[in-house]
């Protein structure tokens, strides 16, 4: 029969105690002792598949821990599991000859054999939710007659077993018998680190803090004697039993300590990680009790509400918090010339229950029940020890509360008017700026950007059109930039797929942004200086005007097309300019073909520039800035005969 035997906690640590008294183990490799009758006793790690032969009954099975020491030095926690088994030697030879035939072997061979048989135990163990480990015990019996049969001891010492730790429960059962299981509870740490064996056990080593008061930083300085490393992991409660809150810094605030704090410091390295507790401020001298106890004092807060009684009678709550549980009384009272208490109500503080907050103050609360709260009552709070009562701390009528939610309403709806303002600002600037130009832009609907550069712009710049287009993306513009469209301008021409944009822009509006650079302003005044001699020229009759054809590149087909708008006085509402480089408009002054057209400068003007693309900048009282500089105008839409005749006057 298998039977386990379970040690109580109090015997559990007896052992590990006598243990470490009065043996020492070796701490290199596992052990196996065995019982007069065997031999050749041998241990290994094992990962058993399917049953072997010649393994031994387990009778019995005792797992137990223990601590392994060497002679002055570490201590290790070990599981020992002392095993009984049988072993019935007419089985064994029965095996023997099943297995084997006699003829082969000579008559020395044989009767080694059946005088020294080998068996095999193995031990699995393992923590809850964990995998098992095995461990294999292989032995030759030494049998005293060939129909005896013995009973034999086996004490398996395993040095650290894998997967367990203080305070683990593992269960222990041999490989041949797997439902017959037996557990152990290992020792807890606190157990464990006594102050004999503190040294010796490597868990037992935890930072013993020391505190310092610096009145200069007003703060309590905690430091660590001994420690080279980085500061250990720290958690700081009010009182023994409360909420332990991570704290990570050395320093903390005067005005934060008590009479009642506590600390918990631990190192987080391995697994396993004891803690010490400590709380120095109790039991102080009357300075030091006085001054931490004033802080308790000073957190101290006290609310009141109104309740209802099931009888639909009126009651006065109260709420008191503090970082430590305190005794005292709490009462109502009537404010007249002083708070006139009211007799038969009062409370104990120290009756009832306290519970924590998130800040982990200790809160109690409170009723005063068939109180009218008409009479706007108040409550009055003694605390033992201190010499003065707080209060009075008084419940505020129901009519002046009508007043303050009142103020409140009228306060909420006011932001809320800003709100819907500051939300629709976009929309109503859009309809007035439809409302101007004659038709109303659909809401929701993608405006029309593209974006054209000078073909031999350098590397960054090309970088910052191309960012600029995704910007301009993200706004949820419909955005063509003529970087990403070579083949389709080498395909239709410059001037036909700019016309087709242009057509785009007319159906869903939109507008044209022409990047500036220093050899796009050169081009600009090239092409400016030949259209200036080709009219001259024409007009002398000296012969066909040479002019740069706008079917080179779509740069120069733009220039042509801001020139024809600029002679409707529309080029402002289809073109806009925008540059990167802010000492451009210092070093050199525009063509008079770039005139009076918007300008941005980015990034610094994005803002403006999406406003522009947006809404447009020709409504009245839009600003915004030029070539010409800063000005706000008003240009009504004209139709094309008052353009063109503007256009004669000022050719």
């Amino acid at each position: 029969m298998f039977t386990c035997k379970m040690f109580p906690l109090k015997w559990s640590i007896w052992c590990v105690l006598l243990t470490l008294r009065t043996s020492t183990c070796s701490l290199d490799r596992d052990k196996v002792i065995c019982s007069q009758g065997l031999s050749n006793c041998t241990i290994e790690n094992e990962m058993p598949l399917t049953k072997g032969k010649n393994h031994a009954d387990v009778q019995n099975l005792t797992p137990y821990f223990k601590l392994c020491c060497k002679d002055r030095g570490p201590c290790k926690l070990c599981l020992v599991i002392d095993i009984d088994v049988d072993i019935d030697i007419n089985i064994h030879l029965h095996e023997v000859f099943e297995d084997e035939d006699p003829s082969g072997l000579d008559e020395k061979d044989y009767n080694e054999e059946m005088r020294s048989p080998k068996e095999s135990v193995t031990v699995c163990y393992k923590e809850v939710n964990a995998m098992p480990a095995c461990k294999k015990v292989e032995f030759t019996v030494n049998h005293a007659a060939p129909t005896q049969k013995k009973t034999a001891k086996i004490s398996l010492v395993i040095i650290e077993p894998t997967g367990v730790s203080f305070s683990s429960k593992v269960s222990v059962y041999s490989f041949e018998q797997p439902r017959q299981i037996g557990e152990v509870d290992a020792p807890s740490v606190d157990e464990v680190c006594s102050q004999k064996l503190q040294d010796r056990v490597k868990e037992c080593d935890v930072p013993i803090p020391q505190y310092k008061i610096n009145h200069k930083i007003k703060c309590l300085e905690l430091q660590f004697p001994g420690r080279n490393k980085s500061l250990p992991s720290m958690c700081v409660q009010y009182e023994q039993n409360g909420k332990c809150q991570r704290w990570s810094s050395p320093t903390i605030p005067l005005y934060s300590v008590t009479s009642c704090m506590c600390f918990q410091v631990w190192d987080e390295d391995g697994q396993m990680s004891r803690r010490s507790k400590f709380c120095p401020f109790n039991n102080r001298g009357e300075n030091s009790e006085d001054f931490f106890q004033k802080n308790v004092w000073d957190n101290v807060s006290v609310s009141v509400g109104q309740g209802q009684m099931n009888n639909n009678h009126t009651m006065l709550m109260w709420n008191l918090s503090a970082p430590c549980r305190l005794e005292g009384e709490v009462w109502p009272c009537l404010r007249e010339s002083s708070c006139r208490e009211m007799k038969g109500f009062r409370q104990q503080l120290a009756t009832g229950t306290w519970k924590q907050n998130s800040k982990g103050h200790w809160v109690k609360k409170g009723v005063f029940e068939d109180i009218h709260l008409e009479l706007s009552p108040c409550v009055m709070v003694k605390i033992k020890g201190m010499g003065s009562e707080l209060g009075p701390f008084c419940f505020k009528n129901t009519d002046r509360w009508r007043w303050s939610l009142l103020v409140v309403g009228v306060m909420l709806l006011i932001c809320l008017a800003v709100l819907i303002f500051y939300l629709l600002h976009g929309f109503v600037k859009k309809w007035v700026w439809s409302w101007h130009h004659g038709r109303f832009l659909e809401i929701g609907r993608k405006r029309h950007v593209v974006v054209l550069s000078p073909p031999d712009v350098d590397d960054g710049v090309s970088e910052s059109v191309i960012q600029l287009g995704y910007l301009l993306c993200k706004q949820g513009f419909s955005v063509c930039v003529d970087q990403w469209s070579r083949r389709e301008q080498c395909a239709r021409g410059p001037l036909p797929w700019l016309h087709s944009h242009l057509l785009e822009l007319k159906n869903v509006g939109g507008r044209v942004v022409l990047v500036l650079t220093r050899k796009a302003l050169e081009r600009a005044e090239e092409w400016t200086h030949r259209q200036t001699e080709a009219i001259k020229t024409k007009g002398e009759g000296k012969g066909l005007p040479q002019t740069l054809s706008p079917y080179t590149d779509v740069y120069t087909a733009s220039l042509c097309l801001i020139q024809a708008d600029k002679q409707l006085g529309r080029a402002s509402e289809r073109f806009i300019l925008v540059k990167f480089d802010s000492r451009l408009s210092s070093e050199k002054r525009l063509p008079e073909l770039f005139q009076g057209l918007p300008l941005f400068q980015l990034p610094s003007q994005s803002k403006g520039l999406l406003s522009e693309l947006t809404v447009g900048g020709t409504g009245r009282g839009s600003g915004r800035r030029t070539w010409r500089g800063w000005r706000w105008r008003w240009r009504p839409e004209r139709d094309q005969k008052s353009l063109e005749t503007e256009s004669l006057k000022h050719p």
